[in-house]
Protein backbone atom coordinates (compact mmCIF):
# COMPACT_ATOMS: atom_id res chain seq x y z
CA UNK A 1 0.00 0.00 0.00
CA UNK A 2 3.40 2.40 -0.03
CA UNK A 3 5.11 3.47 -2.72
CA UNK A 4 8.78 2.72 -2.68
CA UNK A 5 9.73 5.92 -4.44
CA UNK A 6 8.08 7.96 -1.42
CA UNK A 7 9.98 9.35 1.39
CA UNK A 8 7.85 10.23 4.24
CA UNK A 9 10.94 11.79 5.87
CA UNK A 10 11.39 14.76 2.64
CA UNK A 11 7.61 14.82 2.97
CA UNK A 12 7.84 15.49 6.96
CA UNK A 13 10.69 18.41 5.83
CA UNK A 14 9.39 19.81 2.79
CA UNK A 15 5.93 20.64 5.29
CA UNK A 16 8.31 21.88 7.78
CA UNK A 17 10.43 24.56 5.29
CA UNK A 18 6.70 25.62 3.81
CA UNK A 19 5.81 27.07 7.17
CA UNK A 20 9.19 27.92 8.19
CA UNK A 21 9.02 30.04 5.11
CA UNK A 22 5.63 31.88 6.39
CA UNK A 23 6.78 32.73 9.71
CA UNK A 24 10.31 33.87 8.41
CA UNK A 25 12.08 31.43 11.33
CA UNK A 26 15.87 32.15 11.55
CA UNK A 27 18.75 29.65 9.98
CA UNK A 28 19.65 27.86 13.12
CA UNK A 29 16.47 27.89 14.01
CA UNK A 30 15.48 25.53 10.73
CA UNK A 31 18.28 23.73 11.05
CA UNK A 32 17.65 22.65 14.71
CA UNK A 33 13.80 21.85 13.94
CA UNK A 34 14.15 20.35 10.54
CA UNK A 35 16.19 17.20 11.51
CA UNK A 36 16.57 14.88 14.55
CA UNK A 37 18.65 15.79 17.24
CA UNK A 38 19.46 12.32 18.18
CA UNK A 39 19.32 8.88 16.34
CA UNK A 40 19.55 5.14 17.38
CA UNK A 41 20.55 2.26 15.05
CA UNK A 42 20.67 -1.43 16.44
CA UNK A 43 20.94 -4.25 16.01
CA UNK A 44 18.55 -6.83 17.61
CA UNK A 45 19.63 -10.67 18.07
CA UNK A 46 16.41 -13.01 19.14
CA UNK A 47 16.60 -16.86 19.56
CA UNK A 48 14.24 -18.40 17.56
CA UNK A 49 11.61 -21.31 18.23
CA UNK A 50 13.50 -23.16 16.18
CA UNK A 51 17.02 -22.66 17.44
CA UNK A 52 18.13 -20.24 15.26
CA UNK A 53 19.27 -16.58 15.46
CA UNK A 54 17.84 -14.12 13.13
CA UNK A 55 19.00 -10.77 13.58
CA UNK A 56 16.53 -7.73 13.37
CA UNK A 57 17.16 -3.69 13.06
CA UNK A 58 15.83 -1.42 15.27
CA UNK A 59 15.37 2.02 15.65
CA UNK A 60 14.86 5.24 18.04
CA UNK A 61 14.60 8.42 16.68
CA UNK A 62 14.19 12.17 19.10
CA UNK A 63 13.41 14.32 17.03
CA UNK A 64 12.94 17.33 19.90
CA UNK A 65 12.73 17.67 23.30
CA UNK A 66 12.64 21.30 24.25
CA UNK A 67 9.18 21.37 25.19
CA UNK A 68 9.80 17.69 27.41
CA UNK A 69 10.57 14.30 27.42
CA UNK A 70 10.33 12.79 23.99
CA UNK A 71 7.40 10.96 22.84
CA UNK A 72 6.20 8.04 20.24
CA UNK A 73 4.99 4.89 19.30
CA UNK A 74 7.61 2.19 18.53
CA UNK A 75 6.45 0.28 15.13
CA UNK A 76 6.86 -3.84 13.90
CA UNK A 77 6.62 -3.51 10.85
CA UNK A 78 8.13 -5.20 7.24
CA UNK A 79 8.73 -1.85 4.99
CA UNK A 80 10.54 0.31 8.27
CA UNK A 81 13.25 2.38 7.31
CA UNK A 82 15.09 5.11 8.89
CA UNK A 83 13.40 7.67 6.94
CA UNK A 84 9.62 6.47 8.54
CA UNK A 85 11.16 6.67 11.59
CA UNK A 86 12.78 10.30 11.28
CA UNK A 87 9.68 11.60 10.02
CA UNK A 88 7.27 10.06 12.62
CA UNK A 89 9.30 11.26 15.20
CA UNK A 90 9.40 14.88 13.20
CA UNK A 91 5.30 14.32 13.28
CA UNK A 92 5.30 13.50 17.04
CA UNK A 93 7.33 16.78 17.82
CA UNK A 94 4.18 19.26 15.60
CA UNK A 95 1.41 16.68 17.55
CA UNK A 96 2.22 17.08 21.02
CA UNK A 97 2.65 20.62 20.39
CA UNK A 98 -0.75 21.56 18.63
CA UNK A 99 -2.53 19.85 21.59
CA UNK A 100 -0.08 21.83 23.98
CA UNK A 101 1.26 19.05 25.90
CA UNK A 102 4.41 19.15 27.68
CA UNK A 103 6.02 16.40 25.67
CA UNK A 104 8.77 16.58 22.37
CA UNK A 105 9.04 14.19 19.85
CA UNK A 106 10.37 10.59 19.29
CA UNK A 107 9.12 7.13 17.22
CA UNK A 108 10.86 3.75 17.23
CA UNK A 109 10.71 0.98 14.96
CA UNK A 110 12.02 -2.58 14.32
CA UNK A 111 12.14 -4.20 10.26
CA UNK A 112 10.60 -7.21 11.35
CA UNK A 113 6.60 -9.03 10.27
CA UNK A 114 4.94 -10.04 13.67
CA UNK A 115 2.11 -11.97 11.69
CA UNK A 116 5.56 -14.66 11.04
CA UNK A 117 6.36 -14.50 14.62
CA UNK A 118 5.96 -16.49 17.20
CA UNK A 119 4.19 -14.93 20.47
CA UNK A 120 7.54 -15.82 22.36
CA UNK A 121 9.79 -14.63 19.53
CA UNK A 122 7.78 -11.11 19.67
CA UNK A 123 8.63 -11.26 23.71
CA UNK A 124 12.14 -11.63 23.11
CA UNK A 125 12.09 -9.03 20.11
CA UNK A 126 10.24 -6.27 22.50
CA UNK A 127 12.91 -7.29 25.63
CA UNK A 128 15.72 -7.08 23.00
CA UNK A 129 14.90 -3.38 21.71
CA UNK A 130 14.77 -2.94 25.55
CA UNK A 131 18.43 -4.25 26.26
CA UNK A 132 19.72 -2.14 23.37
CA UNK A 133 18.20 1.45 24.55
CA UNK A 134 17.14 1.19 27.84
CA UNK A 135 20.00 3.50 29.00
CA UNK A 136 18.23 6.65 26.59
CA UNK A 137 14.86 6.43 27.30
CA UNK A 138 12.44 6.32 30.51
CA UNK A 139 9.81 8.72 32.58
CA UNK A 140 11.91 11.66 32.08
CA UNK A 141 13.59 10.88 28.95
CA UNK A 142 11.99 9.28 25.62
CA UNK A 143 8.81 7.51 26.10
CA UNK A 144 7.56 4.69 23.65
CA UNK A 145 4.09 3.65 23.22
CA UNK A 146 2.11 1.07 20.81
CA UNK A 147 2.17 2.15 17.32
CA UNK A 148 1.65 0.27 13.93
CA UNK A 149 1.28 -3.71 14.82
CA UNK A 150 2.41 -3.17 18.28
CA UNK A 151 -0.12 -3.82 21.23
CA UNK A 152 -0.53 -3.36 24.77
CA UNK A 153 1.10 -6.97 25.60
CA UNK A 154 4.34 -5.71 23.81
CA UNK A 155 4.34 -2.95 25.79
CA UNK A 156 4.28 -4.56 28.88
CA UNK A 157 6.76 -6.94 28.13
CA UNK A 158 9.09 -3.79 27.42
CA UNK A 159 8.15 -2.57 30.75
CA UNK A 160 9.12 -5.28 32.28
CA UNK A 161 12.45 -5.47 30.80
CA UNK A 162 13.04 -2.23 31.46
CA UNK A 163 12.33 -2.35 35.02
CA UNK A 164 14.65 -5.86 35.42
CA UNK A 165 17.56 -4.19 34.05
CA UNK A 166 17.00 -0.49 36.43
CA UNK A 167 15.90 -2.29 39.23
CA UNK A 168 12.68 -0.92 40.32
CA UNK A 169 8.79 -0.02 39.64
CA UNK A 170 8.84 2.76 36.37
CA UNK A 171 5.43 2.52 35.10
CA UNK A 172 5.40 6.12 33.65
CA UNK A 173 8.29 4.71 31.26
CA UNK A 174 6.24 3.49 28.53
CA UNK A 175 2.40 4.08 27.77
CA UNK A 176 -0.52 2.04 25.82
CA UNK A 177 -0.09 -0.99 29.06
CA UNK A 178 -2.79 -3.32 29.70
CA UNK A 179 -5.33 -1.34 32.04
CA UNK A 180 -4.76 -3.90 34.86
CA UNK A 181 -0.64 -2.79 34.71
CA UNK A 182 -0.70 0.97 35.03
CA UNK A 183 -2.31 1.61 31.49
CA UNK A 184 -5.24 4.49 31.14
CA UNK A 185 -8.79 3.81 30.48
CA UNK A 186 -9.60 5.06 27.20
CA UNK A 187 -6.57 5.03 25.60
CA UNK A 188 -7.88 2.65 22.93
CA UNK A 189 -10.25 4.37 22.32
CA UNK A 190 -8.68 7.98 22.28
CA UNK A 191 -6.97 8.58 18.52
CA UNK A 192 -10.01 7.39 17.14
CA UNK A 193 -12.26 9.02 18.86
CA UNK A 194 -9.88 12.30 18.95
CA UNK A 195 -10.34 11.87 14.70
CA UNK A 196 -14.18 12.05 15.57
CA UNK A 197 -13.83 14.67 18.16
CA UNK A 198 -12.44 17.06 14.84
CA UNK A 199 -14.76 16.30 12.80
CA UNK A 200 -17.58 17.08 14.36
CA UNK A 201 -15.90 20.54 15.14
CA UNK A 202 -15.12 21.32 11.58
CA UNK A 203 -18.77 19.92 10.58
CA UNK A 204 -20.59 21.96 13.33
CA UNK A 205 -18.25 25.08 11.89
CA UNK A 206 -19.89 24.86 8.55
CA UNK A 207 -23.52 24.08 9.59
CA UNK A 208 -23.79 20.89 8.33
CA UNK A 209 -25.73 17.82 11.26
CA UNK A 210 -23.27 14.63 11.42
CA UNK A 211 -26.53 13.23 10.85
CA UNK A 212 -26.93 13.98 7.30
CA UNK A 213 -23.01 12.89 6.58
CA UNK A 214 -21.51 9.85 4.69
CA UNK A 215 -18.12 8.40 5.51
CA UNK A 216 -15.41 6.20 3.58
CA UNK A 217 -12.67 4.90 5.73
CA UNK A 218 -8.82 3.38 4.97
CA UNK A 219 -7.90 1.31 7.24
CA UNK A 220 -9.40 -1.64 10.12
CA UNK A 221 -7.03 -0.94 13.14
CA UNK A 222 -7.73 0.27 16.24
CA UNK A 223 -7.94 4.22 14.89
CA UNK A 224 -10.15 3.27 12.20
CA UNK A 225 -12.44 0.68 14.55
CA UNK A 226 -13.16 3.41 17.23
CA UNK A 227 -13.36 6.07 14.69
CA UNK A 228 -15.55 4.40 12.69
CA UNK A 229 -17.59 3.85 16.12
CA UNK A 230 -18.04 6.81 17.76
CA UNK A 231 -18.86 8.18 13.75
CA UNK A 232 -21.76 6.42 13.83
CA UNK A 233 -22.84 6.29 17.62
CA UNK A 234 -23.35 10.76 16.74
CA UNK A 235 -25.12 10.02 13.27
CA UNK A 236 -22.93 9.41 10.35
CA UNK A 237 -23.23 6.67 8.29
CA UNK A 238 -20.55 4.57 6.75
CA UNK A 239 -20.48 3.35 3.45
CA UNK A 240 -16.69 1.95 2.79
CA UNK A 241 -13.73 0.57 4.31
CA UNK A 242 -10.38 -0.78 3.09
CA UNK A 243 -7.85 -2.76 4.24
CA UNK A 244 -4.36 -4.76 4.05
CA UNK A 245 -5.80 -9.07 3.36
CA UNK A 246 -3.34 -10.82 4.77
CA UNK A 247 -3.82 -14.12 3.14
CA UNK A 248 -3.89 -12.23 -0.60
CA UNK A 249 -1.37 -9.88 0.43
CA UNK A 250 -3.24 -7.20 -1.32
CA UNK A 251 -5.75 -4.49 -0.20
CA UNK A 252 -9.23 -4.42 -1.01
CA UNK A 253 -12.07 -2.16 0.01
CA UNK A 254 -15.37 -3.55 1.03
CA UNK A 255 -18.80 -1.24 0.45
CA UNK A 256 -22.07 -1.31 1.44
CA UNK A 257 -24.51 1.40 0.57
CA UNK A 258 -27.18 0.40 2.96
CA UNK A 259 -24.28 0.92 5.51
CA UNK A 260 -21.64 -0.52 6.95
CA UNK A 261 -21.86 -1.33 11.40
CA UNK A 262 -18.62 -0.09 13.01
CA UNK A 263 -20.31 -2.75 15.93
CA UNK A 264 -19.54 -6.12 13.66
CA UNK A 265 -15.83 -4.51 12.67
CA UNK A 266 -14.36 -6.42 16.14
CA UNK A 267 -15.93 -9.31 14.60
CA UNK A 268 -14.67 -9.84 11.14
CA UNK A 269 -11.05 -8.47 11.78
CA UNK A 270 -7.99 -10.09 13.10
CA UNK A 271 -5.48 -8.16 15.82
CA UNK A 272 -3.30 -6.70 13.03
CA UNK A 273 -6.65 -4.94 11.16
CA UNK A 274 -7.52 -7.37 8.50
CA UNK A 275 -10.74 -8.49 7.48
CA UNK A 276 -11.40 -11.35 6.59
CA UNK A 277 -13.52 -12.01 3.50
CA UNK A 278 -16.07 -14.40 3.49
CA UNK A 279 -16.90 -12.52 6.90
CA UNK A 280 -17.30 -9.07 4.91
CA UNK A 281 -19.49 -10.88 2.13
CA UNK A 282 -21.72 -12.29 4.82
CA UNK A 283 -22.88 -9.03 6.27
CA UNK A 284 -23.62 -7.79 2.58
CA UNK A 285 -20.59 -6.07 1.73
CA UNK A 286 -19.14 -6.09 -1.86
CA UNK A 287 -15.48 -6.48 -2.47
CA UNK A 288 -14.00 -3.40 -4.54
CA UNK A 289 -10.51 -2.19 -5.75
CA UNK A 290 -7.88 -1.39 -3.02
CA UNK A 291 -8.38 2.31 -4.30
CA UNK A 292 -12.15 2.13 -4.36
CA UNK A 293 -12.33 3.66 -0.64
CA UNK A 294 -11.35 7.21 -1.80
CA UNK A 295 -13.77 7.16 -4.95
CA UNK A 296 -16.89 6.70 -2.41
CA UNK A 297 -19.74 9.53 -2.90
CA UNK A 298 -18.82 10.65 0.51
CA UNK A 299 -18.91 13.57 2.27
CA UNK A 300 -16.00 12.80 4.88
CA UNK A 301 -12.67 10.92 3.76
CA UNK A 302 -10.87 9.35 6.46
CA UNK A 303 -7.25 8.06 5.81
CA UNK A 304 -6.48 5.67 8.92
CA UNK A 305 -3.83 3.53 7.69
CA UNK A 306 -0.21 4.14 6.58
CA UNK A 307 1.41 7.06 4.76
CA UNK A 308 1.12 8.07 1.18
CA UNK A 309 -1.92 6.37 0.61
CA UNK A 310 -3.46 9.86 -1.30
CA UNK A 311 -0.93 10.91 -4.20
CA UNK A 312 -0.98 11.59 -7.86
CA UNK A 313 -2.26 8.36 -8.49
CA UNK A 314 -5.52 8.75 -7.01
CA UNK A 315 -6.07 12.18 -5.73
CA UNK A 316 -8.19 12.96 -9.01
CA UNK A 317 -10.44 10.13 -8.05
CA UNK A 318 -11.86 11.64 -5.16
CA UNK A 319 -15.52 12.77 -5.21
CA UNK A 320 -16.80 16.31 -6.00
CA UNK A 321 -18.78 15.72 -2.68
CA UNK A 322 -16.42 15.51 -0.08
CA UNK A 323 -15.78 18.23 1.91
CA UNK A 324 -13.87 16.81 4.71
CA UNK A 325 -10.51 14.74 4.61
CA UNK A 326 -9.91 13.99 8.09
CA UNK A 327 -6.24 11.81 8.06
CA UNK A 328 -6.27 9.38 11.16
CA UNK A 329 -2.73 7.80 9.62
CA UNK A 330 0.38 9.95 10.06
CA UNK A 331 1.33 11.49 6.83
CA UNK A 332 -1.64 9.88 4.76
CA UNK A 333 -1.49 12.08 1.53
CA UNK A 334 2.07 13.15 0.13
CA UNK A 335 3.05 16.85 -0.48
CA UNK A 336 2.31 16.49 -4.42
CA UNK A 337 -1.45 15.58 -4.26
CA UNK A 338 -1.52 18.02 -1.25
CA UNK A 339 -0.82 20.63 -3.52
CA UNK A 340 -3.89 19.60 -5.67
CA UNK A 341 -5.97 19.46 -2.23
CA UNK A 342 -5.50 22.64 -0.88
CA UNK A 343 -6.84 24.02 -4.27
CA UNK A 344 -10.07 22.22 -4.21
CA UNK A 345 -12.19 23.40 -1.44
CA UNK A 346 -12.18 20.33 0.67
CA UNK A 347 -11.48 20.76 4.53
CA UNK A 348 -8.21 19.02 5.57
CA UNK A 349 -7.36 18.35 9.45
CA UNK A 350 -3.95 17.40 9.31
CA UNK A 351 -3.00 14.25 10.65
CA UNK A 352 -0.73 15.50 13.81
CA UNK A 353 -3.91 17.32 15.08
CA UNK A 354 -6.79 14.67 13.56
CA UNK A 355 -5.15 11.95 15.02
CA UNK A 356 -2.96 13.58 18.67
CA UNK A 357 -6.11 11.63 20.84
CA UNK A 358 -3.53 8.83 21.11
CA UNK A 359 -0.64 11.10 22.29
CA UNK A 360 -3.04 13.47 24.41
CA UNK A 361 -4.38 10.02 26.34
CA UNK A 362 -0.88 8.43 26.45
CA UNK A 363 -0.03 11.31 28.29
CA UNK A 364 -2.59 11.62 30.75
CA UNK A 365 -1.60 7.86 31.48
CA UNK A 366 1.99 8.86 31.92
CA UNK A 367 0.76 11.48 34.59
CA UNK A 368 -1.50 8.91 36.05
CA UNK A 369 1.50 6.31 35.96
CA UNK A 370 3.66 8.86 37.68
CA UNK A 371 1.76 9.87 40.21
CA UNK A 372 0.55 6.27 41.07
CA UNK A 373 -3.43 7.61 40.67
CA UNK A 374 -5.72 6.43 38.23
CA UNK A 375 -9.10 8.28 36.52
CA UNK A 376 -12.18 6.68 35.58
CA UNK A 377 -12.92 6.34 31.99
CA UNK A 378 -15.73 9.21 31.81
CA UNK A 379 -13.14 11.49 33.45
CA UNK A 380 -10.36 10.62 30.61
CA UNK A 381 -12.73 11.01 27.23
CA UNK A 382 -13.91 14.20 28.98
CA UNK A 383 -10.32 16.13 29.48
CA UNK A 384 -9.34 14.52 25.60
CA UNK A 385 -12.54 15.98 24.31
CA UNK A 386 -11.65 19.30 25.48
CA UNK A 387 -7.56 19.15 24.42
CA UNK A 388 -8.72 18.07 21.27
CA UNK A 389 -11.78 20.53 20.85
CA UNK A 390 -9.64 23.47 21.77
CA UNK A 391 -6.82 22.84 19.53
CA UNK A 392 -8.61 22.18 17.01
CA UNK A 393 -10.65 25.56 17.34
CA UNK A 394 -7.43 27.57 17.64
CA UNK A 395 -6.10 25.71 14.21
CA UNK A 396 -9.45 26.43 13.10
CA UNK A 397 -9.26 30.18 14.03
CA UNK A 398 -6.03 30.98 12.56
CA UNK A 399 -6.47 29.55 9.26
CA UNK A 400 -9.73 31.97 8.87
CA UNK A 401 -8.03 35.02 10.49
CA UNK A 402 -4.68 34.64 8.72
CA UNK A 403 -6.14 32.87 5.50
CA UNK A 404 -4.17 29.95 6.12
CA UNK A 405 -4.58 26.16 4.50
CA UNK A 406 -5.62 24.29 7.66
CA UNK A 407 -2.60 22.22 7.53
CA UNK A 408 -0.28 25.19 7.44
CA UNK A 409 -2.34 27.27 10.47
CA UNK A 410 -1.43 23.93 12.55
CA UNK A 411 2.19 23.90 11.53
CA UNK A 412 2.31 27.08 12.69
CA UNK A 413 1.25 27.13 15.82
CA UNK A 414 2.94 24.10 16.29
CA UNK A 415 6.69 25.52 15.37
CA UNK A 416 5.79 28.71 16.67
CA UNK A 417 5.54 27.04 20.25
CA UNK A 418 8.53 24.60 19.93
CA UNK A 419 10.52 27.47 18.20
CA UNK A 420 10.03 29.15 21.42
CA UNK A 421 10.60 26.67 23.45
CA UNK A 422 13.74 25.88 22.38
CA UNK A 423 14.89 29.94 22.31
CA UNK A 424 14.07 30.13 25.94
CA UNK A 425 15.94 27.50 26.94
CA UNK A 426 18.93 29.32 24.87
CA UNK A 427 19.51 26.62 22.60
CA UNK A 428 19.19 29.04 19.71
Amino acid sequence: MTSSTYNPYENAQAQFDRVAEIIGLDYATRQLLRQPMKEYHFTIPVRMDDGSTRIFNGYRVKHNDARGPAKGGIRFHPEETADTVRALSMWMTWKCAVVDIPLGGGKGGVICDPRQLSEGEQERLCRGWVRQIAWDVGPVIDVPAPDVMTNAKHMLWMLDEFETIHGGRYPGFITGKPVEMGGSLGRTEATGYGVVYTIREALEGMGIDIQNTSASIQGCGNVAQYAAQLYQELGGHIVSIACWDHADQMAYSYANEEGLDARELPNITDRYGCIDKSKALDMGCKVQSCDAWIEQDVDILIPAAMENQINLANVDKISKKVKIIAEGANGPVNTQADKIIRNSGIFVIPDFLANAGGVTCSYFEQVQSNANYYWEKDEVLQKLDQKMTSAFRAVRDLAARGNLYTRDAAYVISINRVAHAAKMRGWV
